[in-house]
């Protein structure tokens, strides 16, 4: 919260009644089969069908259902509550802040801004100097995508296979996992390079391990050849989230900069879901070792409001103003989300969530990899930190994808009581992505790895090893 905020709402007037059985008690006693009915009937479709079940409630890590049922969320919502649902601190802003300073004119500046500015600034390497903020994570690759533009003068932006950025027009036209067709021509000079899939690419060395550096140099020649010579970026996720949880291979990035240097091109790292510590550092660029010109975030940084943010340096910033950059937008640095982002950063820095995220996150990848020694549909378990992926075939050595398995596999450990995948579409290939809230405990984790087993157990055709 930024320095000097007051508020006048008590805890008691935050607090949601809830049954004796613990259901979160908000929204009681409705017709789960009537409400899904109307869901049919006046909601329109986005590009998913609803899950069966009417979510109720949400509090801490788990969400609960009008029938009743509570379910450990291991997906942070939409890879969002990096917090939890409904964290006590970030209700407390929230109510201050819808009744105190909520919405301004986009022209105007808050105390709350302000000091997520600084707090996310400071937090990060130099060179990443300055901060706007926005609604979503699409909504800030767009800026930064036409920041790039407008930077260098340029036009073309490369992405990677199986990328997801965003629905807008230039964050769509720079992905390549779903949702590209049907709308005529996309956005022009996007370029794709090649997935960096460790698991399932055909470059590989003598010895059979991962030959990235080919494959990135293969890429990257296709690139030059299509080009039409006027390169301005290239947007990349340091773990390919919905491509299923592909790490980048260690000195990937740094390569991809040098290209990118190389061709007066700008890199843009995406961290909508890396961010703020999930994966054990506090960005995955730390990690990396890796100082991008743009970054975006999103997702973790308003733990499930609509917040993101578009950071570069102080030189960028100063080439688009003299060329005129704007991306003026009815929610740009709106106080309410940014108050929360800012209680999010504070909160992650005050009680060591990254160390935690760290070692949490061994215990999660040791009992998938455990679970991965018992089933041989088990083809492979990726990550790191609190992002994890499992992904699930019908044999380990064509390594073809188990898809209806998979969705068997995520029913029944619903049923039990974890949720444990984003989408059972075929373009997310059977892979369970797994981002549980940061705040989660060891036996916590330990609680979800036996549901996920006696899932796994209970499911005919996970081809048991014992």
């Amino acid at each position: 919260m930024a320095p000097e905020a007051t508020t006048d709402v008590t805890a008691s007037s935050l607090a949601l009644n809830t049954k004796g059985n613990g259901v979160l008690g908000l929204y009681n006693g409705i017709n789960q089969e009537e409400y899904y009915k109307k869901s049919e009937k006046y909601l329109l479709y986005y590009g998913t069908k609803f899950h069966k079940d009417v979510i109720t409630g949400a509090r801490g890590l788990y969400v609960y259902t009008a029938s009743g049922h509570k379910v450990l969320d291991w997906t942070s919502g939409q890879m969002s509550c990096l917090l939890g649902h409904g964290n006590d601190e970030i209700v407390k802003v929230i109510s201050e802040h819808a009744l105190h300073l909520d919405h301004l004119f986009s022209g105007m500046v808050s105390p709350p801004v302000i000091s997520l500015g600084e707090r996310l600034c400071e937090a990060l390497p130099s060179g990443l100097d300055k901060a706007f903020f926005l609604s979503t994570g699409g909504e800030s690759n767009e800026a930064a995508i036409k920041m790039a533009k407008v930077y260098t003068g340029k036009f073309e932006i490369v992405g990677l296979g199986a990328s997801w950025h965003g629905v807008t027009a230039q964050a769509l036209g720079a992905q390549y996992h779903f949702g590209r067709k049907g709308q005529g021509p996309l956005m022009p000079g996007m370029l794709m390079l090649p997935a960096p899939n460790a698991y399932r690419s055909v470059f590989r060395n003598a010895d059979g391990s991962y030959d990235w550096e080919s494959e990135l140099e293969y890429g990257w020649r296709m690139i030059d050849m299509q080009s039409c010579g006027s390169l301005a970026a290239c947007i990349v996720e340091c773990i390919q989230s919905s491509a299923g949880m592909h790490v980048l291979p260690p000195g990937y990035l740094k390569a991809l900069k040098k290209h990118c240097e190389v061709r007066g091109m700008l890199l843009i790292v995406d961290e909508a879901q890396t961010g703020v510590g999930r994966c054990g550092d506090f960005m995955a660029i730390n990690h990396e070792e890796v100082v991008p010109d743009i970054l975006t975030l999103s997702k973790t940084l308003g733990n499930g409001l609509p917040l993101s943010a578009v950071v570069t340096s102080a030189d960028v910033e100063r080439v688009c103003i003299e060329r005129e950059y704007c991306f003026y937008t009815t929610h740009v640095n709106d106080p309410l989300p940014a108050a929360v982002g800012d209680k999010v950063l504070e909160i992650v820095e005050r009680d060591g969530l990254v160390n935690r995220a760290r070692e949490c996150g061994e215990v999660l990848h040791g009992g998938l990899r455990k679970l991965q020694t018992r089933y041989g549909c088990i083809g492979d378990v990726r990550g790191r930190g609190l992002m994890a992926g499992v992904e699930i075939v019908s044999n380990r050595t064509s390594k073809k994808p188990a898809l209806d398995l998979a969705k068997r596999i995520g029913d029944c450990a619903y049923e039990l009581g974890v949720w444990a995948n984003l989408s059972i579409h075929p373009s997310f290939g059977g892979v369970f992505r797994i981002a549980p809230p940061i705040t989660i405990t060891k036996a916590q984790l330990e609680e979800g790895l036996a549901i996920l087993e006696q899932a796994f157990k209970n499911t005919e055709g996970t081809m048991p090893l014992y």
